[in-house]
């Protein structure tokens, strides 16, 4: 069996490429045409590459992880955690949710302009009400009358998605997890621990911010009311 020819590497091929035509001023266009006519001329297929599936922590490693945080006795950072475990709120939405978007007595938050530029509301348990509330009146009392975001850096404005990344990561840290906590893995356990308690997808989507082509008609006909009705019924055993 012949050996395949060795291969140039990507980057230095891609120089050779560039140096043929960067006279030729391309834009990304014709760019785009032209590798899929070389695809054609060398009989390369499009393939799909296979999607791996997320890594999601277990429900012992999330409690091993937030004990971490419970011990930093930072109630910022312990109502920011919890509401990205509760909710699933993505960290990019995370970032952008003001005061004024938290409705305390009906227990929800409402999102605005997130993926895909789309409002939705996310419930949080009533049992975490009075953390959240004690939370928002120590940020006032520290902030004063300035303050707009729910979470607000030592600089008097949001944090970045990277200032909250590196947060989670230094609680990783502190726990000794073998696996980096993120954002998104929060999100994951989340909506992967609702599946387990046998929650339909259709009353997840309401407020996971997810679309789904073949789901999208009987989505639209559910309301967020059907949704925290059922999210109220389980949360109570979630392990946070």
């Amino acid at each position: 069996m012949s050996e395949a020819p060795a291969r140039m590497k990507v980057s230095e091929k891609a120089k050779q490429i560039a140096k043929l035509l960067r006279s030729e001023r391309p834009d990304y266009f014709y760019l785009k045409n032209l590798f899929r006519h070389i695809r054609k001329e060398l009989k390369v297929s499009v393939t799909q590459q296979k999607k791996k599936l997320p890594y999601v922590p277990s429900e012992e490693e999330i409690k091993k992880y937030y004990e971490a945080v419970w011990h930093g006795q930072n109630i910022k950072h312990m109502a920011m955690i919890r509401i990205m475990l509760y909710t699933g709120i993505r960290v990019g939405e995370l970032i952008k949710v003001k005061r004024e978007n938290v409705d305390l007595n009906a227990c929800q938050i409402r999102i605005q302009n997130g993926k895909g530029g789309k409002d939705r509301i996310v419930p949080f348990p009533s049992s975490f009400k009075e953390t959240l509330l004690s939370y928002m009146k120590d940020a006032k009392e520290k902030g004063g009358k300035g303050i707009v975001y729910l979470f607000e850096s030592n600089w008097k404005g949001p944090y970045t998605d990277r200032g909250i990344r590196k947060i989670l990561k230094d609680y990783t840290e502190l726990a000794n997890m073998d696996h980096t906590i993120t954002p998104h893995k929060l999100r994951h356990f989340l909506l992967t621990w609702m599946k387990k308690q046998g929650i339909d997808d259709a009353l997840i989507q309401p407020y996971s911010g997810h679309e789904s082509r073949t789901s999208l008609e009987i989505y639209s006909k559910l309301s967020i009311t059907d949704a925290q009705n059922t999210y109220n019924k389980v949360i109570n055993t979630f392990p946070i």
